[in-house]
């Protein structure tokens, strides 16, 4: 009896053991053809970043990169043809409770919550009950927007609002940690205690360019709930979400009871979880929406069937053209982003929440996308996630890493570039090491270190980031400053 009970208990724990492992490295809840998981393969296989080095490529696993950027969970679903190809989900949900994620685990989506939002003030302008280009005070009740001398006399539009073409302040918002006093939208707006953010007020006059604004979103969420008399989540749920069939979403904040087993804990880069698990977003049209990557497909699903005329659960084809028209630069739309990759027209959105990044991305034509999610501070990931996807399911190469070729330093002249630059408070280091020239600095992702290739004496570049990397010489050629898009950062003596 005692043999049986350690081979038992032997047993129980290889099963958990390699139970552990599967769920650590891809959950889904369908068994898929073989001609399905093999495309599944070669999306968690071949990862790459936004340029390669001419000669030398690198792809890397999924499971390298969730490592490498420390990631706790993952969770994806690709659209081919108008249709869920696949959904899957990888690492975990909480990494302490050891649960893991699957296709049903819920994210903060962030700032995708303004797209839904789009589509929810879209749907009462073509009810009768808004109009897109009125002022915005003809529908505000409760609040009424503070003109100044700033607008210039102009009026802000219901379409300024969902364009981010108002002039109007406050970027995104911090939400709140669990046990601290929720405000009123009322607050948040004025900017009054306990909001953190600052009064959402002009910037300058409306209608002369974008700027992203998630103040201009929250003064829709209050007009949505002055024209319907009702909570803007129970709007949202009734006339959105349920129709678009994304029914394990939700607007509530914070999240109901009955949701909780399913919500993912956020986590920093660093490896902590956030406090309580995640933050509280009473603005909850700009950054409140829990969801997952197959609900979230739906709605990508609906909007490219709504554009072809072939659905209108919510829009109809003429509503969701205007939505995904571009409204004064060529880029942003109502409540989504335009974007041309090569040929490929895209509708997408990106979100960050405290501790959870997503991207979601629709095409035009052909009916493909993907959704990633994930609860881990870093937005490279889903980037290489995604460029996968592209690559696998040959979108025209619209996502074709950039190929450069890479210029050799000799070790004495590497000399004069190594060393200490620093920005503000920020200290940012370049350091040689046996396989190579590297860049290390801290930021709220945590402790970054990237390989560098100079492409020639005063430039370099990542395979993990697109910006641009400049040195900034004096007149005699001494190196004195690196510029990094447009930030200066000074090199220090030591």
């Amino acid at each position: 009896m005692i043999i049986n009970n350690i081979i038992y208990k032997s047993v129980f724990t290889l099963l958990f053991f390699c139970t552990s492992v599967s769920f650590l490295y891809g959950q889904s809840s369908k068994n898929y053809s073989t001609e399905i998981q093999s495309k599944i393969k070669q999306v968690e296989n071949n990862l790459s970043g936004w340029v390669q080095i001419e000669n030398n490529p690198q792809m890397w696993t999924l499971e390298e990169r969730m490592k490498f950027y420390h990631a706790n969970g993952v969770s994806i679903a690709v659209i081919k043809d108008y249709k869920i190809e696949w959904a899957k989900g990888y690492g975990w949900a909480d990494s302490l409770e050891q649960k893991p994620v699957t296709t049903k685990t819920l994210f903060q989506a962030g700032s995708n919550s303004k797209s839904l939002n789009a589509v929810g003030v879209l749907k009462l302008v073509q009810d009768g009950k808004l109009n897109l280009n009125a002022d915005i005070n003809t529908y505000l009740k409760l609040w009424k927007f503070p003109y100044d001398s700033l607008s210039k006399g102009k009026k802000i539009t219901i379409a300024n609002l969902l364009s981010h073409t108002g002039g109007i302040s406050v970027h995104g918002f911090y939400g709140y940690k669990k046990g601290e006093e929720i405000p009123t939208i009322k607050q948040i707006l004025n900017g009054q205690k306990p909001a953190n953010s600052e009064a959402i007020r002009s910037m300058y006059e409306p209608s002369i360019k974008y700027e992203y604004s998630g103040g201009g979103t929250t003064i829709s969420q209050l007009i949505i709930q002055d024209v319907t008399g009702k909570p803007y989540d129970e709007f949202m749920w009734e006339h959105v979400l349920k129709p678009m069939g994304m029914t394990n979403s939700s607007y509530t904040q914070p999240p109901v009871s009955s949701k909780l087993n399913l919500l993912a804990t956020g986590y920093y880069n660093d490896g902590k979880a956030v406090k309580g698990n995640y933050h509280i977003y009473p603005e909850q049209a700009a950054a409140g929406l829990w969801t997952n990557p197959t609900d979230l497909a739906k709605y990508v699903i609906e909007t490219q069937l709504s554009l072809k005329g072939k659905s209108q659960k919510v829009l109809s084809r003429d509503m969701t053209t205007v939505r995904l028209t571009p409204y004064i630069d060529d880029k942003s739309a109502l409540g989504v982003f335009i974007i041309n990759k090569n040929g490929v027209k895209n509708f997408e959105h990106g979100g960050v929440d405290e501790g959870f990044v997503s991207q979601y991305i629709g095409t035009f034509e052909g009916g493909n996308g993907v959704v990633v999610m994930t609860n881990t501070y870093n937005t490279a990931l889903f980037d290489e996630i995604i460029r996968s996807v592209a690559l696998t399911y040959e979108w025209k190469n619209a996502y074709t890493p950039e190929i450069k070729k890479e210029y050799y330093i000799k070790d004495e002249d590497l000399k004069s570039y190594l060393g200490k630059y620093t920005s503000g408070d920020k200290n940012f280091f370049i350091t040689k090491k046996n396989n190579g020239v590297y860049f290390n600095f801290n930021d709220d992702r945590g402790n970054l270190t990237w390989k560098i290739h100079f492409i020639n004496t005063n430039n370099f570049c990542m395979i993990e980031n697109n910006s641009d990397f400049n040195f900034v010489r004096n007149i005699s050629g001494k190196i004195i400053a690196l510029k990094w898009n447009e930030e200066i950062l000074k090199k220090v003596e030591e």
